[in-house]
């Protein structure tokens, strides 16, 4: 007969797998490339629970330097991308001129007092 602690452990493997193949399916059909960023911040997530599962199952900390690791990581990879992503639609993108940032008037060299009015 199955403890309640076993059933409870396989409980979460079983639903971090489902998670992980609902995160791989929107990775794959994501429409979107901020939809696949998220999808993979979620994996990674996913990967964290995962080791700490381990961790937990085993009563072991030594991989516990490795979740901290994953989580900075895959901290500093989403702001790197989120911060220096291109649009997707970059014909649809507004012009400056339209509407977009103000550009400073003023010239190469010049102060803030002497630009051109």
């Amino acid at each position: 007969m199955m403890s309640v602690s076993l059933l409870l452990w396989c409980g979460t493997v079983v639903a971090l797998v489902v998670a992980l193949f609902l995160a791989m399916s929107r990775l794959l059909g994501g429409p979107d490339t901020l939809d696949r960023l998220i999808s993979l911040d979620t994996i990674v997530a996913i990967a964290q629970c995962g080791l700490g599962v381990y961790i937990a199952w085993t009563a072991d900390t030594t991989p516990a330097a490795a979740l901290v690791a994953l989580a900075l990581v895959a901290f500093l990879g989403s702001v790197s991308v989120a911060r220096y992503r291109v649009s997707d639609n970059v014909d649809r993108a507004v012009p400056p001129a339209t509407g977009g940032p103000a550009r400073s008037r003023r010239g190469p060299g010049r102060t803030r007092g002497e630009a051109s009015q």
